[in-house]
């Protein structure tokens, strides 16, 4: 099949791209400058807003993967859902036959943070069309790259304490960078995965306390946490730029949305992708040393 990967240079775009160009023909797309092409894989450059963009994009293409978010603009929300429509139109000008879309776990109760409620409509905007969506819905994705992993390392590397609001005792159910890339993967062209929705999640259900300390001994540290119960997520997110290497207006969203539980509902995607699911340590280990790699490649 012709595969197009929307966010192809993303944290997510980036370990997917070669794993489904092992099978399939792939359309590496991403906004700005196409990324690298290579003999497996095809580029485009393409803003997802631009409908002519699009329609190139997808000349010939049976599956569409849509990993883009507009995260650090201070519409992103209107952005995400401009994008969205413009995808779920051509893609069925096109006659796809499967779009697959990576959002976000939570319910869809009134009080999601921005994040996770533009998350939740933009699946809905691109489950609007005639092209069935497979989605899949995560937590914090543990890997280099991923904005929330690498604000935890941040505030472990750089802080021997923390003042923490509330949200570090939200549970969560973080899931490892190489098994939600597996679970995308594994649904492309599936019939059985056509035109539903699953939440895929780590084998533990943990807190963001719980994974702090637990990032912390991994790399020999032990901080002070001190839970302060007046401060919100939105307070917390202000000093961030200061002690993290990740955008602000990234984080921000981000943080906010931690008071919100995001815990998978059910395990439907295991039996149509069996996997061996990572644990945190284990995922955290390979992240911890990616980023070891690369500083000292950097060097």
């Amino acid at each position: 099949m012709k595969v197009a990967v929307f966010g192809a240079t993303g944290t997510i775009g980036r370990a997917l791209v070669p794993l489904l160009a092992a099978e399939h023909d792939i359309v590496a797309v991403s906004r700005g400058s196409a990324p690298g092409a290579s003999s497996e894989v095809d580029s485009v450059a393409a803003d997802v807003t631009n409908a002519d963009d699009v329609r190139r994009a997808l000349e010939g293409v049976d599956v569409a993967y849509y990993l883009v978010h507009s995260l650090g603009s201070d519409d992103f929300e209107a952005r995400d859902l401009r994008a969205a429509t413009v995808v779920a139109d051509e893609s069925e000008r096109a006659g796809l036959r499967q779009l697959v879309y990576l959002g976000g776990l939570g319910d869809d109760s009134a009080d999601l943070s921005p994040h996770l409620r533009s998350r939740l409509e933009t699946g809905r905007r691109l489950a609007g069309g005639a092209v069935p969506l497979t989605s899949l819905n995560a937590a914090m994705v543990v890997g280099r790259g991923s904005a929330a992993f690498e604000t935890i390392v941040a505030l472990v590397n750089r802080l021997p304490g923390m003042v923490c609001p509330r949200w570090v005792t939200t549970p969560t159910q973080p899931i490892a960078l190489a098994d939600v890339v597996a679970y995308l993967a594994g649904v492309c062209g599936l019939e059985r995965a056509i035109g539903r929705s699953f939440d895929v999640g780590g084998p533990e259900v943990m807190t963001y306390r719980n994974m702090i300390e637990r990032v912390a001994r991994l790399k020999g540290r032990r901080p002070l946490i001190v839970e302060v119960p007046f401060l919100t997520p939105r307070l917390s997110s202000y000093w961030l730029h200061l002690v993290t290497p990740v955008n602000a207006r990234v984080a921000r969203p981000l943080i906010d949305g931690l008071r919100n539980p995001t815990v998978a509902r059910d395990d439907d995607i295991r039996a149509l992708v069996p996997i061996e699911l990572t644990t945190f340590d284990e995922a955290a280990l390979t992240a911890l040393g990616a980023r070891t790699t690369s500083s000292r490649s950097a060097a």
